[in-house]
Parts: structure tokens; C-alpha cells; sequence
């Protein structure tokens, strides 16, 4: 059955008109006809079952039929800081944290970040990359959407209230045993394409980052988020 995210109030019983992009995914692209149901979720928690009762050229309309209240979000909260990347990586990055069930992510900019959003091109590649997160939550079965908030600097963040639990890969550091930090809210700090540099990392550690170093190997900065929030999942499991 199709699943979409739709800004829209739901309820059992009531009929909703589709958003144009739902519209526009659902009766266009994949050319739904009357009578057929999809899954809508709008974020707020579960998820709908809905049929397809009237289509018209521009627009159609469904009556919302079940609820199931399964929200499929892990039992622990992680807000990931990344410095930002170019291209396909950060699109990437925020695809596989979303399946991993990231709750925030928390663009950041970092003395090596390759790039700087400027002006009228911060909010078009803010809601692209939202854009992606929804997806993302529609393929894998997420009801809740992460946010991707507004970048901000690396040092800015710092000085932020952030969850006690504070992670930052650092290759090349001393290994800690990941195993001792369960915990229901991680904070995790991915650095960009060129690594932090040493002050950032002495930084983060001021304010109570844990450096943490996965084996032996030096991973990509879309790598790390997908397999950091694997080993979170495979940890708070136990």
C-alpha cells in the first residue's frame, strides 16, 4: 500500500483533500483510481488508512477509515549535528539517519566545512533536505519527521543547552567503551568531509563531548551518522 506524508488534520471518519504533492504523487505519477487506499501520516503521531473517493483533474479527496497508533521511532532520542557536505553526501547522510531513526538534525557549519549557505539559497536547500527526510520516513515507516533545522556554527551549538549524553567521532582518539553510555537522549556530533579540527574537538569535549573513535578505519562524513546511529540502535536494544 503507497505511503505519503500530508500536511493535513486526520481523523477516523472525516474526508480530507490530498496536498498537491501527495496529489500529484499518488494520482499522477502512479495514476491511483477511486477505491484505492493509501497510508497518510502527518506527523503528529500514527498513522491513517485512507480510500481514494473522488478524483478530479487538479484534485481528489479520501475518507480517512483506520488509525494505528504505531509511531516505530526508537525508545532513545538522538539530535545529530553535521556539518554540512556538498552534493549527494548530505542528501545522503540525512536519507540513512532518517531510516535510523535520528529525532533532529541539526545542520552545522565547522572551520573545514565545504560549504556556506548564503541568504535566499539557505531555505531552498533546507526544504530540499526536508524534503529528503520525508521521504524517508514514508519508505521506512516512520510516523514522526525530524526536523532539519537552519544551520548555525559549530561554536554557536556548543553553547547551546544539549542532551547530557554527548558523542563526537573522533578518529584517531583514545576508544571509549560505547556499551557504558546507554542512554534514552544522545546528542551526536558528525564532523564535515575533512575531519574537526583539534580545537573543535577540545572544544566539544569542554562542554562534556565524549570522543569516539569507531575501529581502526577514518569514516566518510555520510558514512559515520549511518553507522554511529546503528550501534546507538543495536545498544539501547539490549
Amino acid at each position: 500500500m503507497p505511503r505519503f506524508f500530508i500536511e493535513a488534520d486526520l481523523a477516523v471518519d472525516t474526508h480530507v483533500e490530498l496536498t498537491e504533492t501527495v496529489f500529484h504523487h499518488w494520482v499522477k505519477v502512479l495514476r491511483a483510481q477511486v477505491g484505492e487506499s493509501a497510508t497518510l501520516f502527518n506527523g503528529q503521531g500514527g498513522e491513517y488508512q485512507a480510500k481514494l473517493t473522488v478524483v478530479n483533474k487538479k484534485s481528489a479527496m479520501v475518507a480517512i477509515q483506520n488509525f494505528n497508533a504505531d509511531n516505530r521511532t526508537p525508545a532513545f532520542s538522538t539530535l545529530l549535528g553535521q556539518v554540512m557536505s556538498k552534493g549527494d553526501r548530505m542528501d545522503y547522510a540525512i536519507q540513512k539517519a532518517v531510516e535510523l531513526g535520528v529525532s533532529n538534525i541539526q545542520l552545522l557549519t565547522s572551520e573545514r566545512c565545504e560549504m556556506r549557505l548564503k541568504y535566499d539559497r539557505d531555505q531552498k536547500k533546507i526544504d530540499h533536505w526536508q524534503g529528503i527526510a520525508i521521504a524517508a520516513c514514508e519508505q521506512c515507516g516512520m510516523n514522526k519527521v525530524p526536523k532539519i533545522l537552519p544551520p548555525i556554527s559549530l561554536q554557536d551549538w556548543l553553547a547551546t543547552e544539549l542532551p547530557t549524553t554527548k558523542l563526537v567521532l573522533a578518529p584517531n582518539k583514545e576508544q571509549v567503551n560505547i556499551f557504558e553510555h546507554a542512554s534514552t537522549d544522545f546528542v551526536l556530533l558528525i564532523g564535515p568531509e575533512g575531519g574537526l579540527s583539534d580545537t573543535e574537538i577540545h572544544d566539544a569535549n569542554k562542554v562534556g563531548f565524549i570522543n569516539w573513535c569507531i575501529g581502526h578505519r577514518v569514516l566518510r562524513t555520510e558514512t559515520a551518522p549511518v553507522v554511529a546511529l546503528s550501534i546507538l540502535n543495536h545498544i539501547n536494544q539490549k
